[in-house]
């Protein structure tokens, strides 16, 4: 009997083009030239982070997922499995880069997903550390905007009315 072979990793991603700005300790994605501090400009990956029980300035990308009775799990598949069934395979082992890049492996048991997931930019496919974890996303045309992306960010219009917003 042959086994399975493991699949890559494969987390999640959704694309984005535009611009990282800073404003304090906050960062945001915009989509046009803003009136805030551009730290970053060109086309970006984006990946979802789940955060740790307990330590919720620590996330997990999810890469790949082995859960209790042999079957392993990558990309939309995993992470449908975590947000929809993991609760019911608490030992399923989860492995991917925590949000300061280091590899990791977690148990779902650990993870809190109560918390809001972490939105995480990063300058290519094969980067494992993030450039910023944004707290906004900037556009007049959120139609463009990736689904995910959209459901995870609050969408704010234009600088001001972020930074009128932001605590």
């Amino acid at each position: 009997m042959t086994a399975t072979p493991i699949p890559p990793r494969q987390p999640i991603e959704d694309r984005f083009s535009g611009f990282v700005i800073a404003a304090g300790a906050q960062n945001a994605l915009a989509m046009k030239g803003v009136s805030a501090n551009v730290t970053a400009r060109g086309s970006f990956v984006i990946r979802y982070g789940i955060r740790f029980m307990g330590k919720p300035h620590i996330a997990i990308v999810p890469g790949l997922v082995a859960v209790d009775y042999g079957q392993i799990l990558n990309s939309d598949a995993a992470w449908n499995f975590l947000i929809k069934r993991s609760n019911l395979y608490p030992r399923a082992e989860v492995f991917g880069f925590r949000n300061d890049g280091k590899d990791d492996m977690v148990y779902v048991k650990n993870l809190d997903f109560a918390l809001p997931v972490a939105v995480l930019v990063y300058a290519d496919a094969e980067a494992t550390t993030p450039i910023c974890s944004p707290d906004a996303l900037i556009t007049t045309l959120p139609d463009t905007i990736p689904e995910r992306l959209k459901m995870h960010l609050p969408l704010f219009e234009n600088t001001e009315e972020w930074l009128a917003a932001s605590p």
